[in-house]
């Protein structure tokens, strides 16, 4: 979907075509719909319980630093040249074409290299997984179970104030810098990277932290007590009049906001196990896409009505709320205890398509559970 949408883009190269520019873009928006619920769903069918939030923060970082590119290259590669209308055309005829190349190398990387499961289930909680039989998964059960899970509902929630909140002042970020620091432009789109930059640091620290402590409530809500401080911090330094104060307060909120994003996808994969992990960081996305349109329309709206604090005054507000939705979640870390138990039983793992064992493998498992 993103290489069908990118060469669409590329079909779209003229002012009289601009109707099948947003077609494009909406196909590459349905792709992203997946590739964001990805991390998740790739550190726990290929990585062991010691290292599988580490890796969803990697994955996520990957996601982090795609943003952080679309940041730094669109303005290079298309200038402003509003008295060359010529030259405007082919520099985004160049960003088209070369965006349509890199996600159709990217096409056939995924088909060609990538592969569905490792040969062996990389832990106990996967090998619970994999030894049921693929025709006994309900899209429509799984999906019912998880919005009768209280801990998920409130997670849920509280995952799509902290993500859409983010999703609102990274989207608002150029009309707040530019009220109060007219002219500074260039300036805005850096603050923007620098809180992309500092997101990828504190996803990686958040991950590591999580594979060697298991606290999940504990960082989740830590994590989200220090981003409620950091943008009321921003909020009320915003207008001071030194930009270098707001790269350093823009740096720490995103080095939080962004850093509970991975927390977010594997306190959810804990708490509904063995529920599918693609759909329960599906339905956290579309939580996220759902406050994050309606924090940016309202925020925007106060924003230009009143001023950058009022809406940013919005925002604090609803994140205090989500500080209460997660200190109510209960820890019921059920992927974490299957591993801990099954581990103390010493069980070999063996490959799913394997005959040798399967029957006894699950005995164990069982009887653990």
């Amino acid at each position: 979907l993103n290489a069908l949408g990118a060469w669409l883009k590329c079909g779209s190269l003229a002012p009289q075509r601009y109707p099948l520019t947003l077609a494009a873009q909406a196909v590459c928006a349905v792709a992203q719909v997946f590739i964001l619920g990805l991390p998740s769903r790739i550190a726990s069918v290929w990585f062991g319980p010691t290292e599988v939030s580490t890796a969803c923060a990697v994955a996520v970082l990957g996601n982090q630093l795609g943003t952080a590119i679309g940041f730094l290259l669109p303005p290079v590669l298309v200038p402003n040249t509003p008295n060359d209308i010529d030259l405007m055309a082919h520099n985004i005829s160049i960003m088209f074409y070369g965006t349509a190349i890199v996600s159709t190398l990217l096409f056939f990387l995924t088909g060609v290299v990538f592969e569905e499961k490792p040969k062996y289930p990389p832990s106990h909680s996967q090998a619970v997984l994999q030894s049921k039989p693929p025709e006994d998964y309900s899209y429509k059960q799984s999906i019912i179970n998880l919005f009768r899970n209280i801990p998920f509902i409130l997670l849920l929630i509280s995952y799509g104030i902290m993500t859409g909140a983010f999703y609102s002042v990274s989207t608002l970020l150029n009309q707040m810098i530019v009220t109060h620091y007219e002219g500074e432009e260039v300036n805005a789109g850096r603050i923007g990277l620098t809180l992309v930059v500092a997101g990828m640091v504190g996803s990686i620290i958040c991950g590591l932290w999580l594979d060697y402590t298991k606290t999940y409530k504990q960082t989740t809500l830590i994590v989200y007590i220090l981003s409620f401080i950091g943008l009321l911090v921003f909020t009320f330094t915003l207008d001071l009049g030194y930009l270098i104060v707001v790269f350093v307060t823009g740096g720490v909120l995103g080095f939080f906001m962004t850093g509970y994003l991975p927390l977010g996808f594997e306190f959810a994969v804990e708490i509904t196990y063995p529920e599918s992990e693609g759909t329960s960081s599906g339905l956290l996305n579309a939580s996220a896409q759902i406050f994050g349109i309606v924090f940016t329309l309202v925020q925007g709206k106060l924003t230009t009505d009143y001023s950058p604090r009022a809406g940013n005054i919005f925002l604090c507000a609803w994140i205090f709320v989500g500080i209460i939705l997660t200190a109510l979640i209960k820890s019921d870390l059920r992927r974490h205890n299957v591993n801990s138990g099954i581990m103390n039983l010493d069980v070999k793992a063996v490959p799913v398509d394997s005959p040798v064992e399967p029957e006894s493998t699950t005995l164990k498992i069982q009887s653990t559970l």
